[in-house]
């Protein structure tokens, strides 16, 4: 299987937010679709906290993607119209420079020496790869989860650079509980003895830390509704039991247990703890003095779809109708969709058939009315 993974060479220092550089720092994105003569149908995605940039299957990858029915020929982000760019993190493991690659000042990896990360370093190295591509102004700038406060920050730190913007599932700042069950997720993995301050290998790696971090996410990620919908208060079969002293019992702390098993050495534990971390440092009141509403009426777009769903406990409904309304207030023509899925706040990944329309039906509409060039 081919690679379609790109990387571009971040400028040499590339300054942090919170203070640092990096030097000889890149990202890894991917591209999907012809950007036109014009250079006007781009369309970039920012991903939430673990995807890559493989975000659909390609011809050097045909690996399905994180958002693999969402985009793609024929489908909402459809690949034959617009040129489609999705970036892994500033800070990820999956081919951009974060906490696991080595410092090239000292030939290790760069562990807790990896300076501070912010979301707006991540919205800064996004606006580098498209400026690479001669991209002055992108058509639509979509941002899922935590991709959606780095999308916020995009358009804030480059103003003029976006023409519409598509928030899901997101938040203008971390509200308490989301902030909490991230610091908790942090906690397990630093207090696994072998997270060992950031200093670990294979042999002697963070797993029961990572699993208890993942688990927690899952839960938080869908709602009690879906909860009892699938799993009720079934028991496993006597065979499937743990022979332990409160050992798994439920149907739902075995699933749990797959989730957590399928993640736990696929991302790195030293990047998660950056991005958990730079997702709950950033909050738009910062500029807006103090105010998020006033952040918000700091970002210069045309239009805007917000979308939120009813039963996500991390970003609820009510931060989407915060964004919403801001960019109204800025001048933009927002549409603003709440859908009722039970899914939770991993709808978006999972409920395509109802966020599909409502992407597609937006870029759609983009692509059939071209507005003016500022």
């Amino acid at each position: 299987m081919g690679d379609a993974r790109r990387y571009l060479d971040l400028p040499s220092p590339f300054p942090m937010k919170r203070g640092g550089e990096l030097h000889g720092a890149h990202v890894a994105y991917e591209t999907w679709g012809t950007l036109n003569a014009a250079r006007d149908n781009a369309v970039l995605v920012l991903t939430g906290l673990s995807p890559s940039a493989h975000m659909t299957s390609c011809d050097e990858d045909p690996s399905p993607g994180w958002w693999q029915d969402m985009a793609g020929p024929g489908k909402a982000i459809d690949t034959d119209r617009w040129f489609a760019i999705c970036v892994n993190s500033l800070g990820s493991d999956k081919g951009s420079t974060g906490p696991a690659s080595l410092d090239p000042a000292t030939g290790e990896p760069y562990r807790l020496s990896f300076p501070e990360l912010a979301l707006e370093d991540v919205a800064n190295a996004a606006h580098a790869v498209v400026a690479s591509l001669g991209i002055t102004q992108l058509a639509c700038l979509i941002g899922c989860s935590m991709g959606g406060m780095s999308a916020l920050a995009y358009m804030l730190l480059h103003p003029g650079s976006v023409r519409a913007h598509i928030s899901v599932d997101t938040a203008p700042q971390a509200q308490p509980f989301a902030i909490a069950i991230r610091s908790l997720q942090r906690e397990a993995i630093r207090l696994d003895r072998h997270w060992n301050e950031g200093v670990y290998d294979d042999a002697n790696y963070p797993d029961i830390g990572m699993s208890i971090a993942r688990k927690l996410g899952v839960i938080t990620y869908r709602s009690a509704m879906e909860w009892n919908g699938r799993f009720a208060r079934i028991r496993l079969d006597p065979e499937q039991r743990e022979d332990e002293p409160f050992g798994r019992e439920f149907q739902v702390e075995s699933y749990l247990e797959g989730h957590a098993r399928r993640f736990v050495r696929t991302f790195d534990p030293n990047c998660y703890l950056y991005l958990s971390r730079a997702s709950d440092w950033f909050d738009i009141a910062e500029y807006g003095h103090g105010s998020v509403q006033e952040g918000l009426k700091r970002i210069c777009i045309e239009q805007a779809m917000v979308i939120g769903v009813s039963t996500d406990i991390l970003f609820p409904l009510q931060q989407q109708e915060q964004i919403a309304e801001g960019l109204q207030a800025a001048g933009a023509k927002v549409e603003f969709v709440a859908l009722d899925s039970p899914q939770g706040h991993d709808a978006f990944l999972v409920d395509i058939e109802h966020y599909s329309p409502a992407i597609g039906g937006f870029l759609n509409r983009l692509a059939a009315a071209p507005s003016p060039r500022w």
